[in-house]
């Protein structure tokens, strides 16, 4: 029987440490992805976009260990998070400005064909997710990134993105270039809110690019 793979062990974008900012140089990666706007607490779209992309991930994961004899533990949720005035994540906090895009990562040796066939097995089933139509796979290139791993509650973030955005990023020569980037390393229906570890990432490009 093959190993299974996990890639939140063996990727090092997966890596991080509380108090510690670090740069990174995420490769190319193919994710599942579906869009969305409103705060993820109370939105019924943040919570129907969940309900979309994990029927599609585990059916290629079954898929995968079954007709290719590689199977791997899904990857851990992650978020793209973008508002027009950034201080809404630091300072205001007004999550009802936040537009989002959910990522789940697939393996690179999963193809388009594999991926086609799964959405179809997912959609002749009788729980057919409501956004499974919102659902694509997609490359994203992030480069070099700062990161860091925030401990507790997704509320008590901002001070941590305040010393990513405003401390170190300017402080190393670097500036802000693409999306601000979440990796939820915990289960957050599992893990009391002062326990759960987020990764937070930031992409970034020296100032005189």
């Amino acid at each position: 029987m093959s190993e299974k793979t996990d890639f939140s062990k063996t990727l090092d974008g997966y890596r991080a440490q509380r108090g510690i900012v670090r740069l990174v140089d995420v490769p190319e990666m193919r994710y599942l992805m579906i869009d969305g706007h409103g705060d993820p607490n109370t939105s019924p779209e943040f919570t129907d976009a969940v309900g979309a992309l994990y029927p599609v991930a585990y059916t290629l994961k079954f898929a995968s260990k079954r007709e290719l004899g590689r199977d791997y533990v899904v990857p851990p949720l992650e978020g793209l998070w973008r508002a027009d005035d950034m201080d809404s994540f630091t300072v205001a906090r007004d999550k009802s400005r936040w537009d989002w895009t959910l990522l789940l990562m697939v393996p690179d040796w999963i193809d388009d064909a594999r991926y086609s066939v799964a959405v179809e097995q997912v959609r002749g089933k009788n729980d057919r997710p409501a956004r499974l139509d919102d659902v694509r796979l997609e490359t994203l290139a992030e480069g070099r990134c700062v990161q860091t791993l925030h401990v507790g509650s997704f509320d008590d973030e901002a001070p941590v993105l305040a010393q990513l955005q405003h401390e170190f990023i300017p402080g190393n020569g670097l500036r802000m270039t693409g999306t601000h980037h979440e990796i939820y390393l915990s289960d957050r229906r599992r893990v009391a809110p002062e326990k759960m570890r987020t990764i937070l990432r930031q992409p970034v490009a020296p100032v005189e690019e």
